[in-house]
């Protein structure tokens, strides 16, 4: 169009930088691109979901924080814990990494890389990371890690200490070395007073000690649970310490009978409790338990990672010939 040619130059220059704003807006209000769907090692695929609502909002915030000062540590651990409530664990993994290549010394990057390495089961590179943060831990003192998913009273039960060697716990658990699990728990039990640390970590190692035949010793641990425990978080944990204990019925563990009433981890508890019942009659309602935990739809859950990991390793024993 002739009229065209009457339009200044500036006037094409002033467009173009409109239309580069516009664009780069459009770029940082972007979804994450969402991960391929991950299969467990019994061959299940779950699609990983669009990110939306309050988590993405939040994800967004955290990423434009960090990218606003992308050498704040707190940044950098925060846009990675944002990653990983959406479930993309892998793209949580590589921004750790990242923050681990440029502060190698501080301890939470390794705490949640190991956690996420669990959650995607790379568990001898969970342990690396989680050994290398208890030792960048020894000798300063403990501090409550702040929750990215508060719990209903909006008050942090768990300490940086604490999920170091939980979790680190769990990754020796799941490939099966109960020694060095017991250790890491008994630590974690010693690194907090409260009642929801106290639970959670008693679960795991009377769970460790029935694994290693150890019953008697199992029992003992359980003498600081009681029912009056004031208990915010790990509400679970404690049901199952006290039926554990004999203090509550299956009946009241598990609502109406119904194992998918209840949550991962009180379904694993009552699993790993039959099948290291002295009772051998007992063992295939342990699996059965398990194996109804695994066709639920909560594959990052630590009740299903653990029930996946000893159906593995009950397949492995009958056939020889399966390789980890």
């Amino acid at each position: 169009m002739p009229f065209l040619h009457k339009i200044s130059p500036l006037f094409y220059l002033i467009l173009s930088f409109i239309m580069t704003l516009g664009f780069n807006a459009c770029q940082d209000s972007e979804h994450p691109e969402v991960p391929g769907p991950f299969t467990t090692p019994l061959g299940k695929v779950y699609s990983r979901e669009k990110a939306s609502g309050k988590a993405l909002q939040q994800y967004l915030e955290a990423r434009e924080v960090y990218k606003k000062d992308s050498s704040d540590v707190e940044a950098l651990i925060w846009f990675g814990r944002r990653t990983a409530y959406l479930g993309y664990y892998e793209d949580a993994i590589a921004i750790y990494s990242q923050g681990i290549r440029r502060f190698p010394e501080d301890a939470r990057l390794f705490r949640h890389r190991g956690h996420r390495y669990i959650s995607i089961r790379e568990f001898d590179k969970a342990i690396a990371d989680l050994q290398r943060a208890s030792e960048l831990i020894r000798g300063t003192e403990n501090t409550i890690e702040p929750d990215g998913i508060p719990n209903a009273m909006n008050i942090p039960v768990s300490t940086l200490h604490g999920n170091i060697w939980y979790h680190l716990g769990l990754a020796y658990y799941l490939k099966g070395d109960y020694p060095n699990a017991y250790s890491a728990y008994i630590h974690c039990r010693e690194s907090g007073t409260n009642p929801d640390n106290l639970v959670s970590s008693t679960h795991w190692l009377y769970m460790i000690q029935r694994r290693m035949g150890n019953y008697i010793l199992a029992d003992s641990l359980l003498r600081p649970i009681t029912p009056e425990l004031e208990v915010i978080e790990n509400n679970s944990y404690h049901n199952l310490c006290l039926f554990y204990k004999g203090a509550i019925t299956e009946e009241i563990l598990i609502p109406e009978g119904k194992p998918s009433a209840a949550s991962d981890a009180v379904a694993y508890g009552l699993a790993n409790w039959y099948f290291t019942n002295p009772d051998s009659l007992t063992l295939d309602k342990g699996v059965d338990l398990m194996s109804a935990i695994v066709e639920g739809d909560n594959w990052t859950s630590f009740g299903y990672i653990a029930a996946e990991s000893d159906l593995i390793d009950l397949q492995r024993k009958a056939d020889p010939v399966i390789k980890e």
